[in-house]
């Protein structure tokens, strides 16, 4: 897939804008349609972007080079009229798939990213008593923290969506991380009418997540629309796809023969399979992913 052309672009951003204003001022104009639901789930995005942007000193955007935080940094171009205004921050664990680096390697220059790849430590660094896939995934964690220390971040834009896991949906918009980047479930602040708390703690930082009210459904709906590149390795290859992508060594295809995005959204519709089924870490014990999410965990 490609990147769309610039004009197509301008264009998708005068959508935007226009769905934000109506028609400009002073201009005869046509009427404008009622925003659908994918330009209303854009809008929104585009809206708690800015917000991040004008509240918090020093920025970055996490990613995982996934199909969510792709669509994210897509919706960052179009929110600050095509080249995202800070950092995007790549966590590097050493495990992707090879697929993933080449897309990282390839999309970082031509969308002008100010790409920042940090390692992560070894897995003698992680708490023991994890089970295996959680403390291979709890390396993310720590290199994060290691990130945090070294650029001094306030807010971190992450990708994550509440349909995607239980202990996702517990989440805010705007959520405060403790000092050394733990996550109190019990204390979250309230998202009132789009009023969002953007004051972390001396020391400490905001996660922000532009689209956590967006659905898997949605995120393949507006790639097709917006005709955002993906890794192939999204689709079926000899019967098996990959609908979750993490270490190539935790991570797993299912059954699927969804070869493009409109068979990927047909077999959503009919599926039960759970979204991140093929991610070892979700067949642990109950309570493992929890841990890692309290301790910092994206």
């Amino acid at each position: 897939m490609h990147l769309l052309e610039n004009d197509s672009v301008n264009g998708a951003l005068y959508r935007t804008i226009s769905a934000e204003q109506g028609t400009c001022r002073g201009i005869s104009a046509a009427p404008i349609s009622p925003m659908d639901h994918l330009d209303a789930l854009e809008a929104q995005s585009i809206y708690i972007l800015r917000e991040a942007f004008a509240r918090l000193k020093k920025l970055a955007l996490l990613w995982s080079l996934g199909k969510d935080s792709n669509v994210m940094i897509w919706l960052a171009r179009k929110a600050f009229f095509g080249r995202v205004p800070f950092p995007a921050l790549h966590v590097d664990t050493g495990k992707k798939f090879p697929d993933m680096y080449r897309f990282r390697d390839h999309y970082s220059t031509e969308w002008d990213l100010d790409l920042r790849v940090e390692p992560c430590p070894p897995i003698d660094a992680v708490d023991p008593t994890l089970p295996p896939a959680a403390r291979s995934a709890a390396r993310k964690t720590e290199g994060l923290k290691l990130a945090l220390a070294k650029h001094g971040f306030d807010g971190l834009i992450a990708g994550i969506r509440r349909d995607e896991e239980a202990t996702r949906a517990k989440e805010r918009v705007f959520s405060p991380r403790g000092l050394e980047g733990e996550w109190d479930v019990r204390d979250q602040p309230p998202d009132f009418w789009d009023q969002f708390n953007a004051s972390p703690p001396p020391g400490a930082h905001l996660r922000i997540h532009p689209i956590l009210h967006w659905t898997e459904a949605d995120i393949w709906a507006y790639t097709r629309r917006e005709n955002i590149p993906i890794i192939p390795l999204y689709l079926s290859n000899n019967g098996k796809r990959y609908r979750s992508l993490g270490d190539a060594d935790i991570t797993f295809p299912v059954v699927s023969d969804a070869a493009t995005i409109d068979e990927i959204l047909t077999e959503l519709e009919q599926t039960k399979v759970p979204e991140r089924s093929g991610r070892a870490l979700d067949h642990e014990t109950e309570d493992a992913f929890e841990r890692l999410r309290v301790a910092g965990y994206l």
